[in-house]
């Protein structure tokens, strides 16, 4: 994980330290550091907000078609956020700006906290809030001060992986024309490839991802969210919402679907009809579709498989050492994609010949890039399962790797199909790294979408979109199925 990090400061130690600060000390760095400081401390709280809010309204009120709801809140996952970003420049041209950056990412990443905050509301145990309320709380204060702090590691765990995009994202951004440390990396590589100035401005993105990483670690805390003593899991009651309450509850997710998923897929059907019968290419379509798959499940499995080590260690055997490991697997989050698959460039025709423009380095940047995801989804479910089961288990006979798959990660199944699924939606929409490591030959539905946009052919691409977002909703299904039916729901 820290092999893009190395490959930082590889180039620094070649530019030499004086050039280095140099390019480093200048006011356009100021200036793309107060962009991202701006993004970051606007749109993280906003999408926090909007994410909780939608995960108990579909998980513990009335509201009619919850379930329907709680399916297209997850949904705009699998719109990659260029497509969100040239769907709003198309529908609102004048659009851009820091204004313009903080809506289509609310839009585009607020499921990073609804998904696993609605996972944690599922598998709470309502008896605390019984005695809160029993203990004369009104229902608002209940789950502002029982509820709420429960919901502390998949909140602060979706802010993250918010904030690392942020980072990291810049079609998203160049699009609406807002600047960044990524915008200002790419254009650098563009103008000269590899870029001692490009490097650096790669180093201050690690600095602040290294910064939102202590600010993560120091106010996580340290409190137990698994039950204490015995009983059987139950479902929480449900708000009643009442008319009104419904209403405004109604047009809140109304609104949010239509902002989050009306507008891009109202852009590309109009692609769509545009194009006809003739843009569906059966002989381009199949080929990507099948590549894309299959690139992104055997990435979600890699990546959910490498994770569980060290989501484990982070709940079960918390110290300095292990935030420490456990920091250095978000560092490769926080790089734009081509600094990440350069690194791997560089590393594997220097050390590996054979491995540069395998499946097997298109995997490991995917492993680099995602592993956050799959680490944080684990971390949340494994912190409510029970860890005197293990115990248990083990006096039973069982060795510790055996009783920790089968009692702590079968508690943790939701967790791990969050993981995986948030892992095969960013392999599908993954766009940088796939250009520069893919074999010849290999092309996935965003880099053919992303060629043709490039070739102003809005027409032809745009079914290569539809499909991008139509996979994401079977295995939201799925995914939404499982996790209810672990939590005996």
């Amino acid at each position: 994980m820290l092999v893009p990090l190395g490959f930082v400061v590889w180039i620094t130690i070649q530019t030499g330290w004086s050039a280095s600060i140099d390019l480093l000390v200048r006011p356009r760095v100021g200036e793309l550091l107060l962009n991202t400081v701006l993004l970051i401390g606007i749109a993280v709280p906003l999408a926090v907000a909007l994410g909780v809010a939608l995960g108990w309204l579909t998980e513990r009120t009335d509201l009619p078609g919850r379930r329907w709801w709680s399916l297209l809140a997850v949904a705009p996952l699998a719109v990659p956020a260029f497509v969100h970003s040239y769907a709003w420049v198309g529908a609102v041209p004048s659009l851009h700006g820091l204004f313009a950056a903080v809506l289509v990412s609310v839009l585009a990443y607020f499921p990073f906290v609804y998904l696993p905050t609605s996972a944690a509301l599922r598998r709470l145990d309502p008896a605390l809030e019984d005695v809160a309320a029993s203990l004369g709380e009104r229902p608002a204060r209940v789950f502002v001060r029982v509820v709420l702090p429960q919901l502390r590691l998949p909140i602060w765990g979706g802010a993250l992986l918010i904030g690392l995009h942020l980072l990291a994202e810049y079609g998203l951004f160049a699009l609406v024309r807002f600047d960044t440390f990524t915008t200002a990396i790419f254009d650098r590589f563009q103008s000269a490839f590899n870029a001692p100035a490009a490097t650096m401005m790669a180093g201050v993105l690690a600095v602040c991802c290294l910064g939102m990483l202590v600010v993560e670690s120091a106010t996580r805390g340290s409190a137990r969210y698994a039950r204490l003593g015995p009983g059987s899991a139950r479902q929480a009651p449900v708000a009643r919402l009442g008319a009104a309450g419904s209403a405004v509850a109604l047009a809140l997710v109304v609104a949010v679907a239509a902002v989050s998923l009306g507008v891009p897929l109202a852009t590309l059907l109009r692609w769509v009809a545009l194009g006809g019968a003739k843009v569906w290419q059966q002989h381009e379509i199949v080929p990507a579709l099948m590549q894309t798959m299959g690139l992104a499940a055997a990435g979600a499995v890699l990546t959910t498989c490498a994770a569980i080590p060290m989501a484990w260690l982070s709940v079960r055997a918390p110290s300095r050492l292990s935030r420490i490991l456990e920091g250095s697997n978000y560092v490769a989050g926080a790089m734009p994609g081509i600094v990440v698959a350069l690194a791997l460039v560089t590393v594997t025709i220097r050390i590996a010949p054979p491995l540069y423009q395998t499946l097997a380095t298109v995997l490991l940047a995917y492993l680099l890039l995602f592993l956050p995801r799959a680490l944080i989804s684990l971390r949340a479910s494994i912190a409510q399962a029970p860890p005197e089961l293990e115990k248990v288990a083990q006096s039973l006979g069982r060795a510790p790797l055996r009783a920790l798959f089968e009692i702590t990660m079968r508690l943790a199944a939701p967790g791990a199909a969050a993981g995986a699924a948030l892992v095969f939606l960013a392999v599908t929409n993954e766009l940088t790294a796939t250009l520069l490591l893919a074999p010849t030959g290999t092309y996935t539905l965003a880099t053919r979408f992303w060629s043709l946009t490039s070739e102003i052919d809005y027409v032809a691409a745009a079914p290569f979109a539809v499909i991008m977002v139509a996979l994401s909703l079977p295995l939201t299904w799925v995914l939404y199925r499982q996790s209810r039916r672990t939590a005996g729901r």
